[in-house]
């Protein structure tokens, strides 16, 4: 298995793509009942495949990634040839990023306080692109829309 297997509720929200899959396999309701009773390892592994091929599908559409604790903020792009980075520090200890009063505190000092840095980098992908993504959000990271990420690049055009 390339990725994680999709949990019990994830698997339950794409039951009607999971009949598709097991269709596509010219699986039946009726066998697949059987292949569970009679042969679960294998039932096991075609849900290991649907899930990598979830992951796939999400990961490939997934151009923004952010891991935020309460003093940094990491806001990842990913475009065709290297992903980028802004790591954004908060040297203040009165400041909570997780709250809505850090983020506000932020947005009005990014630009001047001396107590933000910001960080940018870039790397090139591994030899595969949706697994670098992958390991992100092992680490915490979740995919969003790069509002922010747009935001803060804005800063240095």
């Amino acid at each position: 298995m390339k990725y994680t297997r999709l949990t019990k509720e994830q698997l339950k929200e794409l039951h009607p793509e999971f009949i598709t899959f097991l269709a596509t396999q010219t699986i039946t309701a009726d066998e697949w009942k059987k292949i569970k009773e009679e042969k679960p390892e294998v039932a096991e592994d075609e849900i290991d495949i649907f899930s990598d091929l979830i992951w796939e599908g999400v990961l490939s559409k997934a151009f923004y990634l952010e891991n935020l604790s309460k003093s940094q903020l990491f806001l990842f792009h990913f475009d065709t040839m290297a992903m980028h980075l802004f790591l954004i520090k908060i040297k203040n200890a009165d400041v909570d990023l997780l709250t809505k009063e850090g983020v506000l505190w932020l947005e009005k000092n990014i630009v001047e306080d001396d107590k933000v840095d910001i960080l940018r980098a870039s790397k090139e992908y591994s030899e595969d692109k949706n697994l670098d993504k992958f390991q992100l959000i092992q680490q915490g990271a979740f995919i969003s829309n790069g509002e922010k990420y747009k935001s803060i690049k804005s800063l240095f055009s």
